[in-house]
């Protein structure tokens, strides 16, 4: 049952004692006693500490390859950030990569960085040739005495670049107030880029509602993890968070409450807009997904006119799934359907529409099938790619994406689908749901899917995982779903998504060759002061041996 199943500084809250403990770490680490007075990152009588700098593989996700060496870089006040001239497009997105990079500095370096296309010891540059190396989401970055070069064929894979020079640099590069280097990036190169196209991570704000800024705050901190694609689940039985002018009263009814009988929420046009938007600026695209026939108690409760027996539910909620559906046989049915995709289909640039199509258990089996042919045509006349959950399998439209959320890698309608040529986004529920419990303890989620610990979230391999003889080149990517029944704040999404977000983009990202518990876990460990200074509340899993 699935049911049970970036930064910026202005989206992230003050976290004075996170910071605290970060200051604390720093302090013994410089070896200072209870008696001492010298500050982090300088010795008795003020002059500097030698610093070691992060080790080029230190970062996550694991990059292709790295060729460690020579000097390394210090940013200081004269660092100057050099981005592409001209007024194309891909010049106006790779200054903005720069202007991002110089947001997230400025705050805990205190430095000035300029960002301009003249000069600049750290430089984003695009480079055409790179594109057969390392695709578009890849990149190059070279670093010396002189400074940090990060090439790439186009934009996304400059900003990629600069998520790995932040992971390169001390943890407190991250904190909204001024600390003390050195801020070194350590010498030689990494040539990177990702195993699979499909990085996504999945929002419920439907359960819960999240508004804009909570949402955003998540996107910030997907992005350096390098995630391409934000899964907002809109609606089900218990909301509907996104206006449909057609049918109003799905907003303003359907999404008036959430679980446990909040007072819910919704987007307007504008807002979902805003979201795509912030979402493309940290080169994420945002898939919507309306989910259907099941999971769709908000519609009925909203439309008497949707239901069988013309009469209305009342809202509803609680955490149970599988009891509501659309009312197959009715003609109204596909005109709610119809109006429903095109206005979303308007509002979304991605290629991706996601229809949901799971845990359909009050829909017969010969309805179901009937319906989700006539959904995912209807998808196609809008000029929008299907999504749904591998539950489609049983009769996929041509081109249609099943994202899989089993636990074994085993059902045969979804191998079958898979090597007849259905893309697969793998989300087994027993590795990347996040809204799993870690242990019996946990305070928060749901364990139908059993305890999800960090080790569990990740030692799997995305290319070998299906069964039956399903191959790699099946496999469009992965995905990490946080369902929202027992979460609705930012510290609980947090708490639930790391570590395993990170471990889940590494699996997207790295190669095979790359992956390793051991090694991935001793990378964790420098991921928790980089998260402190985030005001991230994290899971201090005993799996790893935190600092």
């Amino acid at each position: 049952m699935r049911g049970h199943r970036l930064r910026t500084p202005p989206h992230r809250p003050p976290r004075s004692l996170a910071r605290l403990g970060v200051a604390l770490l720093l302090t013994v680490a410089a070896g200072v006693g209870a008696g001492g007075a010298a500050a982090p990152g300088t010795a008795a009588g003020g002059a500097r500490q030698a610093a070691a700098p992060a080790a080029l593989d230190s970062v996550i996700p694991a990059p292709a390859a790295v060729a460690p060496g020579g000097s390394p870089y210090e940013i200081t006040a004269d660092t100057a950030i050099r981005v592409p001239p001209g007024s194309s497009a891909a010049a106006a997105s790779a200054r903005d990569a720069g202007e991002y990079l110089a947001g997230v500095l400025r705050p805990s370096t205190g430095f000035d960085l300029p960002v301009g296309s003249e000069s600049g010891e750290v430089e984003l540059r695009l480079s055409a040739r790179l594109k057969k190396a390392v695709g578009t989401e890849g990149y190059e970055l070279t670093s010396g005495a002189d400074g940090v070069l990060i090439s790439a064929a186009a934009p996304a894979g400059l900003f990629h670049g600069v998520q790995t020079l932040r992971q390169l640099l001390p943890p407190t590069v991250e904190a909204d107030t001024a600390q003390d280097g050195p801020w070194l990036v350590a010498g030689g190169r990494i040539t990177d880029e990702p195993r699979f196209a499909y990085r996504s991570a999945m929002l419920d704000v439907a359960r819960h509602f999240f508004t804009v800024e909570q949402v955003k705050r998540y996107i910030d901190q997907l992005a350096l993890y390098k995630y391409n694609t934000l899964h907002l689940h809109l609606t089900d039985d218990q909301g509907w968070r996104l206006a449909i002018d057609s049918w109003p009263n799905l907003a303003e009814y359907g999404g008036s409450t959430q679980v446990g009988g909040g007072p819910g929420g919704y987007y307007t046009k504008d807002q979902y807009r805003e979201l795509v938007a912030y979402a493309a600026s940290r080169h994420m695209t945002v898939v919507p997904e309306v989910d259907m026939p099941g999971h769709t108690n908000s519609a009925l409760a909203s439309y008497a006119e949707l239901n069988c027996d013309g009469v209305a539910p009342p809202l509803y909620t609680g955490t149970s799934v599988g009891f509501s559906s659309l009312c197959v046989p009715k003609e109204v049915t596909y005109d709610f359907v119809d109006d429903v995709v095109r206005e979303l289909a308007e509002l979304t640039p991605g290629r991706y529409l996601h229809i949901g199509g799971d845990e359909a258990h009050s829909t017969p089996h010969d309805e179901y099938v009937a319906f989700m042919e006539r959904a995912q045509k209807i998808v196609a006349k809008y000029g929008k790619t299907v999504v749904g959950w591998h539950q489609i399998t049983a009769n996929p439209a041509e081109g249609a994406v099943a994202q899989y959320w089993g636990t074994t890698g085993g059902e045969q309608e979804v191998i079958d689908a898979a090597k007849a040529g259905t893309p697969l986004v793998l989300s087994p529920a027993n590795r990347t749901y996040l809204d799993m419990k870690y242990h019996a303890q946990t305070p928060l989620g749901l364990s139908w899917a059993g305890y999800v610990e960090v080790r569990q979230s990740y030692d799997w391999d995305p290319g070998t995982y299906m069964r039956g003889g399903v191959p790699e080149s099946a496999v469009l990517g992965v995905e990490a779903p946080m369902w929202s029944e027992t979460l609705s704040t930012n510290d609980q999404i947090e708490f639930m998504a790391f570590p395993r977000a990170a471990g889940a983009a590494e699996l997207g990202w790295s190669p095979a060759a790359k992956l390793g518990w051991d090694g991935y876990r001793d990378r964790l460990v420098a991921q928790g002061p980089r998260w402190e200074a985030m005001g991230i509340d994290f899971y201090r899993s005993a799996q790893v041996p935190w600092e």
